[in-house]
């Protein structure tokens, strides 16, 4: 079953958001070990208005537990819900690291997607895009859009199936990923 997340969420949803995000979310905190930024995005998943909040995820869940995550949030929203985060992790650690912009106006940016292993294979990837999708629609914005590492061909296959292509490509936090957009 696909739900919205809580703020009790936070532990098992920031765990998986590792797996879509950890290097990103190191680079922000300024750190080399995992364990040590978990709690600081687990704080950041409980508070509101900030894009790693629980308001804008989805969960699924079953009767294992929750097996996936996906945040997703309006594009043009990317400075307001960045900046609390930037905030936190200074006041947390003295560290700032400013991304580049990954999404923009118009966008329901498809931020973090991620199953646990014990949950792939199973389409629960391709429920929650779905699921977002749907919401993004709700919200009045025109295209979903995400970023996938160019070397990353197994899941820009995934998005391709469901619809999107690839717009551009993009320098972030280091990396070259395809931008990639479907219409809603």
């Amino acid at each position: 079953m696909i739900r919205p997340a809580t703020p009790g969420d936070a532990a098992a949803a920031i765990r998986l958001l590792f797996l879509a995000m950890e290097e990103i979310a190191l680079k922000l905190t300024g750190l080399n070990d995992p364990q040590l930024a978990l709690p600081i995005f687990e704080a950041l998943f409980r508070q509101t208005g900030n894009q790693y909040s629980y308001e804008n995820a989805l969960l699924y869940e079953d009767e294992s537990g929750v097996g996936g995550l996906i945040i997703a949030y309006d594009g043009g929203k990317l400075d307001q819900l960045r900046k609390p985060v930037l905030d936190y992790i200074e006041q947390q650690r003295g560290h700032r690291f400013q991304p580049e912009d990954e999404t923009g106006p118009g966008e329901y940016y498809l931020d973090s997607i991620a199953v646990s292993p014990a949950s792939q294979g199973k389409g629960i990837g391709r429920q929650l895009i779905l699921a977002a999708m749907e919401k993004g629609k709700r919200e009045g914005l025109g295209f979903a859009g995400l970023l996938v590492h160019a070397e990353n061909l197994n899941a820009q296959q995934v998005y391709e199936r469901l619809g999107f292509g690839v717009v551009k490509t993009v320098e972030f936090s280091g990396g070259f990923y395809y931008h990639l957009q479907k219409v809603l």
